[in-house]
């Protein structure tokens, strides 16, 4: 049987002058070098953007290259990454982010034009959306959901020295005949996550990301020691909006219904923790579930048991209000559930994130799944019972939707000022972004809001990419600014800034 090695490659950032940089890390590739690695099969996680202990990171992390895009690039040489990828048999190529496609694409093209034998796969809503893009610019494989039971059966195929991948479910792929092959109706998916391989963090060049000190998520002060990493103790949500993939994901679509909330058993989360505390050496970590209380019950008994862990610990995609409020004796009237709120605190929370979205009813109905409306609790009341635990709070409010009034959108940028009388310690701002996967997206395409031939590196969010809107895309953008400078601190302010790409 032939031996094989895989490379998962982050390729380098591209950013937009004045945005942040930070690097990758996704928890994909520990995944997928888990499920490698339980069948004997080497691999390798390379993050161009920050290169490894052979690559001098001042060389190019703080020295960035414009692109004629006018986008910034920042990572290693192009020279780099073929030497890196020359010595594997396969390469792989997140693409999760509409707005690093170029670079992906890039580094497909350069690898097959030096390496033609080098299998090419990716995965991800942007490659899967956008699979014929990705197919001409050199890959082979396009995974079309979660991936950690497809990727050990196209390994194994490999070792057998063949390149006849019709027997793997939930894949796309270009035949000896180059005709892509569509495999997405049929290949298991995962219900028990307690099967899924334990994540190979130790792949990640974590030295580097805990140097440059810019996680994917949460807050880091001036001179902070961060030694952090990812997880997840679930996947799924129960909710669906309309700027998310996970509307789509569903039974019967390409992916299946990997959108269902499901949920790693109390003793799987614990022996991670066991594992990023004791192995890894991480002191911080990053909570990347898309709804961690999806289940309340399940969560409240998990934290409990976790408690003293040691860790400190903080959510990057926020808890829906919903879960941090209970009924009162006020019909429809919700108030702070402070039992939850000191038990998130006593268990090593820093850093709750509240994803307000909108002050508009109307927008939270029809676009953010009918979430939590503001007029059902007090908002301010729930920012002062986190604070009163000592916890930094953060928020996060969407501008721009294809119908949303400027009436609605001045609404929100008041409301959010006037969350920060309440102690708030930062929000965020993201202008609304229908990246393709999500059902916003084909609501934009079908009503010309967004054209066919739309440029996915604008799709960063910054940008206002909606045509035929109430307020004009450039205004857009200087109410999102004006309102991101008003609502935070100086430090807050400071401290992003000191990550903008070339700094």
């Amino acid at each position: 049987m032939r031996q094989i090695k895989i490379l998962l490659l982050y390729p380098p950032e591209q950013s937009w002058p004045k945005t942040m940089v930070k690097p990758n890390g996704s928890l994909a590739y520990p995944y997928l070098a888990g499920a490698l690695k339980n069948i004997g099969v080497e691999s390798y996680i390379y993050d161009a953007c920050v290169g490894n202990d052979k690559d001098n990171i001042n060389n190019f992390f703080y020295k960035s290259t414009v692109l004629p895009s006018g986008m910034i690039r920042t990572g290693v040489s192009d020279n780099r990454i073929l030497e890196i990828a020359s010595n594997y048999d396969a390469v792989g190529i997140t693409s999760i982010f509409s707005q690093q496609e170029t670079q992906v694409l890039h580094c497909a093209k350069i690898i097959k034009k030096k390496f033609p034998n080098i299998l090419l796969f990716s995965g991800g809503v942007n490659a899967k959306s956008r699979s014929s893009i990705f197919f001409n610019s050199g890959f082979d494989i396009i995974f079309t959901s979660e991936s950690e039971i497809a990727i050990q059966q196209v390994a194994k195929i490999m070792r057998k020295n063949s390149k006849d991948f019709s027997s793997v479910g939930k894949i796309y792929f270009k035949d000896n005949n180059g005709k892509i092959v569509d495999n997405s109706n049929f290949g298991e998916i995962l219900m028990d996550l307690d099967k899924l391989p334990i994540p190979a963090w130790e792949l990640l060049p974590n030295k580097r990301y805990w140097k440059i000190g810019r996680p994917h998520g949460g807050k880091a002060k001036h001179g902070e020691e961060l030694k952090y990493s990812s997880m997840m103790t679930s996947r799924g949500c129960p909710f669906s909006c309309s700027y998310c993939h996970i509307a789509e994901e569903v039974e019967g679509s390409k992916s299946g219904a990997i959108g269902k909330f499901r949920f790693k058993s109390d003793e799987r989360v614990i022996n991670e923790l066991t594992i990023l505390k004791e192995k890894i050496g991480a002191k911080q970590i990053f909570i990347e579930d898309d709804s961690i209380f999806g289940m309340k019950r399940r969560a409240i008994r998990l934290l409990k048991r976790i408690v003293g862990f040691g860790l400190d610990l903080m959510d990057v995609n926020g808890v829906n209000m919903i879960h941090l409020v209970k009924k009162s004796n006020r019909p429809g009237w919700m108030i702070p559930d402070e039992e939850v709120i000191e038990l998130l605190s006593e268990v090593g929370f820093k850093e709750i994130v509240l994803p307000f979205e909108s002050a508009s009813p109307r927008i939270i109905k029809k676009w953010c799944s009918n979430k939590l409306a503001l007029d059902r609790f007090d908002p301010g009341q729930l920012i002062k019972t986190i604070k009163k635990y000592n916890m930094y709070v953060g928020t996060n409010y969407m501008l721009g939707f294809p119908d949303e009034s400027r009436k609605e959108i001045e609404e929100t940028v008041k409301f959010a000022r006037k969350m920060k009388d309440y102690g708030l310690d930062h929000s965020n701002f993201y202008l609304v972004m229908p990246v393709p996967g999500t059902p916003i997206f084909d609501y934009c395409i079908k009503n010309k809001h967004l054209p066919l031939d739309y440029n996915p590196d604008r799709f960063q969010w910054t940008k206002a990419n909606l045509k035929n809107t109430q307020v004009p895309p450039q205004e857009l953008e200087k109410i999102r600014d004006q309102a991101w400078e008003s609502c935070n601190s100086e430090e807050f302010k400071n401290l992003r800034k000191s990550w903008v790409v070339g700094n």
